[in-house]
């Protein structure tokens, strides 16, 4: 269940970071326009500039973008699932140090046992505490690993949509010669 939650959260901040490096337009509008007018589709000005090396060039700015999205969903899925097994080692650790703590309280004798009941409270808490602290600082790199691979991303999209704008500059350019 920790790894669902998980891998839902990082993908919640990919499409949140996705989603505004989309927003401002990339190309310029006169791109889409000098497209249009050439007798081509909407969609297909996008992908297909009637240049065969122009068109290479942009299915190239898509495959290298593809690639390193999915380098960093890896880093990211490898980042939670780091932090996710860190924080069971802690839970682990805590419970066993709970346990040892309520096994001395049962061995003790009659009149020590509210003595090593105060302690094992102690314990629990203290154990306790390094545990979340633990957990804490696993999720804290995470979470930092998980920034640093959407800036990434983010950097990776733009790259592509400058390479596409390029080609289709370019293009355009040859078209007019």
């Amino acid at each position: 269940m920790n790894k669902l939650l998980a891998t839902l959260i990082a993908g919640l901040f990919a499409t949140s970071v996705y989603a505004q490096t989309t927003t401002a337009p990339a190309t310029p509008v006169t791109t889409t326009d000098t497209t249009m007018s050439s007798g081509q589709s909407g969609t297909a000005g996008t992908t297909s500039t009637g240049n065969a090396d122009a068109d290479k060039k942009i299915a190239k700015a898509n495959e290298k973008e593809a690639k390193e999205m999915s380098k960093q969903d890896e880093k990211i899925n490898k980042a939670v699932d780091k932090a996710n097994e860190k924080k069971a080692k802690a839970h682990d650790k805590a419970e066993k140090k709970v346990a040892k703590a309520h096994e001395k309280v049962a061995k003790a004798d009659p009149e020590d046992k509210a003595k090593a009941a105060a302690k094992a409270e102690e314990k629990t808490a203290e154990a306790n505490y390094d545990a979340q602290k633990t957990m804490i600082k696993a999720d804290e790199k995470a979470q930092k690993k998980v920034v640093d691979a959407n800036a990434d991303k983010a950097k990776a999209h733009a790259k592509a949509n400058e390479k596409r704008a390029e080609a289709t500059a370019e293009a355009h350019k040859d078209a007019a010669k």
